[in-house]
């Protein structure tokens, strides 16, 4: 999937090192309970493997076009929300390249995807209450603030679109 600016890929094994980076720096993970090690990151890029062979998305690598370089995750993920299976949309952005508007760019390409391509009709972004970039983005792309639910063992704030 490509933006103007970025290319939205399937993740493999050679991401590694740029995912173990990103979800194990602090400041991108500062609304996440820990930052995660590379262990984790490994589990990671395997989920969201598994989630393109059997749901046909998944959280994909971000790719700035013009320079080739690793900025982030975003794409699509599954998620149980009050007892409803819910399909969410989720970034995360290099520390030193946020502000860019990448994340709401490439939020917005996940977004269309998922409706014209999967014929997703109800968008969600599951965002910690402190995070208020993060809920910027989701307004940005048409998710509204619709409730507050405990998921992923915390308080967190959902907001939500019709595609």
């Amino acid at each position: 999937m490509t933006t103007p600016r970025l290319v939205l890929r399937e993740m493999t094994g050679a991401d590694l090192d740029d995912m173990a980076a990103l979800l194990g720096d602090p400041d991108v993970m500062r609304y996440y309970p820990a930052a995660r090690t590379r262990d984790e990151a490994r589990a990671w890029i395997a989920w969201n493997q598994r989630l393109y062979h059997e749901r046909g998305f998944g959280l994909w690598a971000v790719v700035v076009r013009e320079s080739g370089e690793f900025a982030g995750d975003c794409g699509l993920t599954p998620q149980r929300v009050d007892g409803v299976d819910e399909i969410e949309v989720g970034y995360h952005i290099r520390a030193d390249l946020q502000g860019n508007g990448y994340a709401t760019e490439a939020a917005a390409a996940c977004r269309d995807f998922a409706r014209d391509v999967l014929g997703v009709r109800r968008l969600i972004a599951i965002i910690d209450p402190a995070n208020a970039p993060s809920q910027r983005v989701a307004v940005k792309i048409g998710l509204e603030r619709e409730k507050t639910a405990t998921v992923l063992g915390g308080e967190r704030v959902v907001h939500a679109g019709a595609l």
